[in-house]
């Protein structure tokens, strides 16, 4: 898997959303076909097999004209695939990132898996048809896999600094990029003797080095190496001199490539979710458009006469004009750091906003006009969301652990309060001295302080809910809750608890991969100054302007 990273270079991509062609429609803005594109390879019936980590499934992709033509979900095996090859016998294989596990789809149907261990990554075959995994980000390790998937996996190196997605090259040796160390290496596998250091117990080369984060390197039929760096370059590389040229630039966060037989190359982006193909003679086309992956959390700011949207994003934050949805910018700033790893959730906080990464336990405040991390709290295990209430910051903390999940205060001091517990924390909402809460898991919405007291218990202002997320406080003061469960969106008058359905069948409630929050992208709601009710969809990914 893989982070994602800096404001857009360049290039033949199209960032963002494309604009609809009348601002009144409800969809006001559509990001890409699918969650993020990551692992992808060509099959043997000459299509493009590509996996999708956030959306939990494998498309199938007509290379020419980037048309998905079928999906493999989770009732094919599916759960949370980060990359995919074909074995000898037309097997299509892939990994599971956090389970841990390599699953094999052989042409009869039948689907079998092995575990490996958490954080198998890429996956390659050799040209006699042995089986490789490594790790990455969840472990560090390279093993050998039975392609049966009988035999033990046999571990081949350790520490390796995250080996991604790997090659086999004309020399009989692996080839891929270290994440961590900005180079790629070859391998002689049989030289390995498992020990803790791999330069002093391999055979280990470095090819090529001065990469910003290298995420895949993959061999064309003239054994020439390419790498995708996330900094948005792919790269030729000379094996034997190690001598490297740019042969396209294109938007940061890419993630994988792979070769057709007329040599066309085909890259993929965790970020933005596009596929693009580059030509032998190196002209590009995007044959899938990028844009939002998994919208989450929504903020509006006023931006003269008009509104800005900031669509948190989870690989980075967007901002659309609130009127005809054109894309205004794509921020990635903060992506790569160590610290965190793209936002969930986004809230307003005067001209700053307040975003939220569960998956790095990081809640920052940022300010979008000169692109700065102001604060970075680290002191929360699985921030869900937060605001700004009274001065302070409040998080819909999941914690670690039965018992742990709650709505807590962060004073001026730094000391953590909590204000009320909860099962699954998820939308909070802010009016003066008031805060509410919505607890995904029990349905309720919850009145956690009023005229800034807080209440103890916490007040039940409606129950029942199927799934509660985002949520925000409306211009006439009733409560807008986008209900997942349901995929609606509801308003609720916190006096008196009467419930009414604004809009249906919201394209919301994307299922999350084993392993993540159970909000996972937190479909978002906010209002705008006009009135104007913005909604996150992260089924479709999608922005509803109401």
């Amino acid at each position: 898997m893989h982070r994602l990273f800096a404001f857009v270079l360049a290039g033949t991509v199209l960032l963002g959303a494309s604009s609809p062609a009348h601002a009144k429609r409800p969809v006001l803005a559509e990001g890409s076909p699918l969650h993020g594109t990551n692992g992808i390879n060509v099959g043997p019936d000459g299509r493009l097999y590509v996996a999708s980590f956030l959306g939990n499934e494998i498309a199938i992709v007509n290379r020419k004209s980037g048309a998905i033509v079928d999906r493999l979900d989770a009732s094919d095996g599916i759960d949370g695939p980060d990359d995919l090859t074909f074995g000898p016998d037309g097997s299509l294989y892939w990994t599971s990132l956090i389970p841990g596990n390599v699953v094999r789809h052989a042409p009869s149907g039948e689907i079998t898996e092995q575990f490996v261990a958490p954080g198998v990554n890429p996956i390659t075959f050799s040209d006699t048809g042995r089986l490789f995994v490594a790790l990455d980000f969840f472990g560090d390790g390279l093993y050998e896999v039975d392609p049966e998937l009988s035999a033990p996996p046999r571990h081949i190196a350790s520490n390796l600094g995250f080996l991604n997605g790997m090659d086999w090259g004309p020399d009989g040796r692996l080839y891929g990029p270290i994440w961590t160390q900005g180079r790629v290496i070859s391998i002689d596998v049989d030289s390995c003797t498992g020990a803790v250091d791999p330069e002093v117990e391999c055979d280990l080369q470095t090819v090529a080095d001065g990469f910003f984060i290298p995420a895949a390197a993959k061999f064309d039929a003239l054994g020439r190496l390419h790498v995708a760096d996330q900094n948005g370059e792919v790269v030729r590389i000379d094996i034997e001199t190690g001598e490297k040229e740019v042969i396209a630039e294109l938007t940061p966060g890419l993630d994988n490539l792979a070769f057709d037989p007329q040599g066309n190359l085909y890259v993929s982006s965790a970020s933005d979710g596009f596929i693009v193909r580059i030509k032998p003679n190196g002209q590009t086309h995007t044959i899938m458009p990028g844009g939002m992956i998994m919208p989450g959390g929504v903020a509006v700011t006023t931006e003269g006469c008009g509104e800005s949207v900031y669509v948190a994003d989870l690989s980075s934050l967007r901002t659309f004009d609130g009127d005809t949805g054109a894309p205004l910018g794509v921020e990635r700033a903060f992506l790569g750091q160590s610290d965190f790893h793209g936002p969930a959730t986004v809230s307003a906080d005067g001209s700053n906003l307040i975003l939220t990464a569960w998956f790095s336990s990081v809640v920052q405040i940022y300010d979008p006009a000169t692109a700065t991390v102001l604060e970075t709290y680290s002191n929360f295990v699985s921030p869900l969301n937060a605001v700004r209430f009274q001065g302070d910051i409040v998080v819909a903390e999941l914690g670690a652990g039965p018992g742990a999940a709650r709505v807590v205060r962060r004073t001026g001091g730094g000391s953590l309060v909590t204000l009320a517990p909860m099962t699954v924390p998820s939308g909070l909402a802010v009016s003066g001295g008031d805060l509410w809460a919505a607890d995904w898991a029990t349905g309720q919405i919850l009145q956690v302080a009023a005229g800034g007291v807080t209440l103890s218990p916490p007040l039940v202002v409606a129950d029942g809910l199927d799934q509660p997320e985002g949520m925000a406080v409306d211009l006439d003061g009733t409560l807008l809750v986008v209900e997942v469960g349901k995929r609606r969106l509801l308003r609720v008058d916190p006096s008196t608890g009467d419930t009414w359905v604004v809009k249906k069948h919201l394209k919301v409630g994307l299922e999350a991969v084993t392993g993540t929050v159970p909000t996972y992208a937190l479909s978002g709601v906010a209002v705008g100054p006009s009135g104007t009710i913005y909604v996150s969809g992260d089924k479709d990914n999608v922005l509803y302007r109401f």
